[in-house]
């Protein structure tokens, strides 16, 4: 111990190794004292005992972390993170291999307990992205173990229903590089049946919970638990568990761990055969022989387990409902009755889960393992089950108190050889210790010849009829004598009446008390049996994780060797545990249960003085007490109780056991109470210890007095100093704030002299300016005069008579000048179609202003003009020739604007069959477009192709493109059109033209007023003559027949399509228009 400071307290000491008087009734009442005080961890020396609070205490933070990081073991309060810190740095820092082992009964709090260590270690080593996968890594292993291994119990809604040994593998710099988990003994029976009010494990809670509908029918499951005959034994629901959280933390943890999304599906789907199983139900039925069989009564599950694990549905029946026995050579198909039946459905169930769990352990052993050559560290984690006392105690039970019996065992046996270390590294004399050494009961349980465990393998082995008397028999005969075995038979030949040990049990005296066993099942749960063709059928299935849990079904690898048994197993697994726990310095976490109710903080003295009694407490304090109670480092007990000697206070120049020595050489203690070691003090007696402690607090209560008297004196020392500086401050302070005054005053009044003296010079200088301004003020006066009189005597003699001319003129200019810049200024813009112009600004300008606005518009189109292409121009001047002809005169007119004239409608230049026809035409073509000629004789049009050149005017058939008709632009004496929006239109001809015989044209062009004004323009060019137009309603026609009057009427009648012609007579036609 290194500073006792956090463990003496005389009511509740947190080390029961200082406890006196050592009872187990004072024991018990620290305990309850310090879990009174919310104190859940004590320590026997270096063990730590945890008592379960059933609540969550402020006691896990991260600052609770860093207080115990790095501390000194006993530096501190007692707590998990103490031993666990101790642990780490042992190994990392003394290159020790270290394992920690947790030991209680089931509620104690021992998955808690390797759960806070595991979280320590990862917390307080180092930090890097491969350290923390690592490390999330093993701390994520516990959600998916403890899904699959532990269930409620009637103790503890988190039991763990199988014994787990992790070792953790550290790099020499403490870093984890991955660990290795060993499993134990899981309960597999709790699969097919368990106590009411308990629960099968939780994974099929979570599975129905949890698991998405999509997921559930891929597994073919239902969410009612109640329809699982596995898990409606008991209660489904669990308050304050939350299934579905838990499976998807368990889903979240397996990717972490790194299983693959195939890998959870093929787990969930075997988890599942495994829940469908418990509901295959079968009947019975006779054969021909007489003899019982049984069948499969509901084929629906079997079917549903078939298609999961792909298996012909025939081949699992068989197998369920029938076995095969080999004698010899010959085989034999032996049919099942139904309890047979039911016995090897549930063994298959059974033998399926625990391969599975065995599986799931060695997959999370692939991710978390350690590369092999690296070298590394070990720390081991055991988390296995207590000693265990029920009403009805069966094989489960007599195994695993057989493991803590061997726990307790090498518990005695490193406490005792570290114990002797260390006297013999002091260099204190060793005296023996007595205490129990339970290896007599180690050796009447494990003996590999005249063992229990020997006798039961035997009997297993045995041919005939086997059952549980006649191991029961063998057992009675072979101990008969042993002192730490009793049975009905061995008492009645000792002449011990005993109601309390029924037939068919045995009792044996473990360290922890008497335990009786109930031998029923023994032989079953021991031989562990699968009948071969449940192996061979599982081996047949095409789910490859399924059939991988079972190599001994391949037909091909058939073994006639029977299986090792359970108990075979298991002590070969303890004896292999026991060697890694031997190569290790062990550290210890003893787990109490407080109360059987789980309730918060409550303490029932009865039920921990069970558990202080078989977890062997009371001892494990005699062995730490043996010979020297107390013992510390010669520096940290000088440091600590110097102030007891004055010869050592306040401070000791020599070496600290020197120190030591003379201090307690002071204080008169008995010699046989103190021995000095090498680098440590021993004290026999923990009154010894007291009184010191007594002693000190006293000492301490002087010495504050003390303190507190010189404080006080130096706080009033200090006080007066810092009064009397700040008086001297003050003053320094009034003396200059008086001279600062007495100096304003002397420079105020300074100033107020010079001012006024100032004032008075200034004064008269202005005096004098005022003076001489008005003497210059009067000469200027004078002056302005006199030359006013001249300048007016002047102006009357030679200016007055033409005076008003001359103002007018002037006037006139600058109002000329001043309009002319303004109006250069606010010119509009040079747009042709903007006519804006500003308004005149005097009234005697208005015509000048017009005129400028005439001639600035001009000029805007001029320069407009100037701008335009030829081709521009030349369409410009036919839309303003076509103005002047039609504007305001014709409907049509106004829609014609907007479309321009393209002269040729025809494509003569593209068009191949109009090529000849512009050949024939020698000249200019001006516009080439098509027409509708209306014939004279009934007023229906025909189509034609007419051209205007510079000199003719043809019209050609528009499907032989020959000309019908060559007009000379001379022959064409007039033009008449109507003033509607038709086309219609008359080419009147002179008489004396060589087609003027055939008489007039009537024509009809979609292109009138372009056609017209082209005409028009091409007739002015070539003749000089403007072209005669009539626009008129009624005009008179000339045939060849005679003269006809032509009336052109507007109505409805008249489609789009065109005017239409009617005669009306022989010399009268109405042409109907739109």
């Amino acid at each position: 111990m290194e500073d006792a400071a956090p463990l003496l307290d005389a009511e509740a000491v947190a080390d029961l190794v200082l406890l006196d008087p050592l009872t187990e009734e004072s024991l018990l009442q620290t305990l309850q004292e310090r879990f009174r005080r919310s104190d859940i961890y004590t320590y026997i020396g270096n063990v730590v005992i945890s008592v379960n609070p059933y609540q969550s205490l402020p006691i896990y933070t991260p600052e609770k972390v860093q207080e115990y990081h790095e501390c000194n073991f006993f530096a501190v309060k007692p707590h998990i993170y103490a031993i666990a810190d101790d642990a780490y740095r042992s190994l990392r820092d003394r290159d020790r291999d270290q394992c920690i082992l947790i030991t209680g009964e089931s509620g104690a709090g021992k998955t808690e307990a390797s759960k806070l260590v595991m979280s320590y270690v990862a917390a307080v080593s180092s930090k890097g992205e491969e350290v923390n996968k690592v490390k999330e890594q093993l701390l994520q292993s516990n959600p998916v173990l403890e899904a699959f291994g532990n269930a409620k119990t009637a103790r503890n809604d988190n039991s763990s229903r199988f014994g787990k040994y992790m070792d953790v593998e550290f790099d020499f710099k403490g870093e984890p590089l991955g660990g290795v988990i060993s499993n134990y003994l899981l309960e597999k029976s709790r699969i097919v049946r368990h106590v009411k009010g308990e629960r099968n494990f939780h994974i099929f809670y979570q599975l129905l919970a949890g698991g998405s509908a999509q997921l559930l029918q891929q597994l073919k499951l239902r969410q009612d638990c109640g329809h699982y005959g596995y898990l409606n034994q008991g209660t489904s629901s669990l308050p304050g568990m939350d299934d579905a959280a838990n499976f998807r933390a368990m889903q979240d943890a397996m990717k972490v761990i790194g299983f693959s999304p195939a890998e959870v599906t093929a787990l969930l789907e075997v988890t599942a055969v495994v829940l469908k199983l418990g509901n295959v139900q079968l009947s019975s039925s006779f054969q021909a022989s007489g003899m019982e069989a049984c069948s499969i009564a509901e084929p629906r599950e079997l079917q549903e387990i078939c298609e999961l694990i792909g298996l012909d549905p025939g081949t699992l029946e068989q197998a369920l409902c029938s076995r095969t026995v080999k004698a010899r050579n010959e085989t034999v198909l032996t049919t099942l009755t139904v309890p047979q039946g039911y016995y090897g459905r549930d063994a298959l169930a059974k033998n399926i889960y625990s391969r599975l769990f065995d599986w799931l352990v060695n997959r999370i052993n692939t991710s978390i393992q350690v590369k092999s050559g690296e070298q590394r560290k070990v720390m081991g984690v055991l988390d296995i089950y207590g000693f265990e006392i029920f009403q009805d105690n069966g094989f489960e039970q007599f195994i695993i108190n057989y493991c803590n019996e061997k726990l307790q065992q090498i518990f005695i046996l490193m406490t005792l050889k570290e114990e002797q270390e260390e006297y013999v590294r002091e260099g204190i004399q060793w005296t023996p210790v007595e205490f129990f050494d339970n290896s007599i009961i180690c050796n009447l349980i494990e003996n590999s010849t005249s063992g229990i465990l020997a006798m039961l393998d035997e009997e297993c082995l045995r041919p005939g009829v086997v059952n549980e008397d006649t191991f029961l028999t063998k057992l009675n005969q072979l101990f008969a004598t042993h002192k730490h075995y009793e049975s009905k038979e061995t008492q009645n030949a000792r002449r011990v009446m005993d109601t309390s040990l029924p037939a068919r049990c045995f009792r044996i005296h473990h360290y922890a008390g008497k335990v009786t066993y109930n031998v029923t099942g023994f032989i079953e749960k021991n031989n562990d049996l699968l009948f071969r063709d449940l192996s061979q059928a599982m081996w047949a299935a095409r789910h490859a994780l399924l059939r991988s849990l079972f190599p001994e079904g391949d037909p091909q690898k058939v073994s006639l060797k029977l299986p090792p048994t359970a108990g075979f197993q298991f002590k070969s697994s303890v004896a292999m545990l026991m060697k890694n726990l031997y190569s290790k310095n062990p550290n210890y976490i003893r787990c109490i249960k407080p109360n059987d109710t789980k309730s918060a903080m409550v303490f029932t003295p009865e039920l921990v003085r069970a558990q202080v009694r078989y977890l062997g407490l009371l001892e494990n304090v005699r062995v730490r007490r043996a010979g020297y109670a107390f013992r510390q480092l010669y520096g940290p007990f000088l440091q600590r109780y110097k102030m007891l000697s004055p010869r050592t206070w306040p401070r000791w120049a020599g070496s600290d056991r020197e120190g030591a020595e003379v201090l307690l050489a002071d204080l008169a203690y008995p010699k046989e109470e103190l021995a000095f070691g090498h680098t440590k003090i021993f004290i026999r007696s923990p009154r010894t210890l007291f009184d010191l402690e007594r002693r000190r607090q006293e000492r301490v209560a002087q010495l504050v007095t003390l303190i507190q008297k010189m404080v006080r004196g130096w706080r009033c020392r200090t006080q007066y100093q810092l009064m009397r500086k700040s008086q001297i401050l003050i003053s320094a302070w009034f003396r200059g704030h008086a001279q600062k005054n007495r100096y304003k005053q002397t420079k105020r009044s300074a100033l107020i002299l010079q001012a006024y003296a100032r004032g008075w010079k200034s004064r008269r200088l202005l005096r004098e300016l005022k003076s001489q301004r008005r003497r210059c003020a009067a000469a200027t006066t004078i002056a302005a005069h006199w030359r006013g009189y001249q300048a007016r005597r002047t102006y009357r003699r030679y200016f007055r008579t033409s005076a008003s001319t001359f103002l007018a003129n002037f006037i006139y200019r600058r109002l000329v000048c001043r309009y002319l810049v303004g109006l250069a200024k606010n010119l509009p813009p040079l747009s042709v179609l903007d006519r804006t112009w500003p308004p005149a600004p005097y009234k005697f300008l208005g015509d000048a202003h017009q005129e400028l606005k005439s001639i600035f518009y001009r000029w805007k189109c001029k320069k407009y003009r100037d701008q335009l292409p030829p081709s521009r121009r030349a369409q410009l001047q036919a839309k303003l020739c076509a103005s002047e002809l039609f504007k305001d005169k014709k409907t049509l007119y106004s829609k014609s604007v907007q479309q321009p004239f393209r002269s040729d409608y025809l494509g003569l230049k593209q068009n191949p069959k109009y090529q000849k026809l512009h050949t024939m035409a020698k000249d200019k073509v001006v516009m080439a477009d098509t027409v509708r000629k209306v014939n004279r004789a009934s007023g229906k049009t025909v189509p034609r192709l007419l051209l205007l050149t510079t000199e003719h005017l043809v019209l050609a058939d528009p499907k032989t493109a020959q000309p019908k008709t060559v007009l000379g632009l001379g022959d064409i004496r007039s033009v008449s059109v109507t003033r509607f929006s038709d086309g219609f239109l008359v080419l009147h001809l002179k008489e004396v033209s060589t087609v003027g015989a055939k008489g007039d044209f009537l024509l009809v062009s979609d292109h009138l007023i372009e056609l017209v004004t082209r005409l028009h323009q091409t007739l002015e060019a070539t003749t000089g003559q403007a072209l005669t137009l009539h626009i008129t309603d009624k005009f008179s026609t000339r045939f060849p027949k005679g003269d006809m009057s032509v009336t052109v009427v507007e109505s409805p009648k008249a489609g789009p399509d065109g005017p239409i012609c009617k005669k009306k007579g022989s010399h009268k036609m109405e042409v109907l228009v739109h």
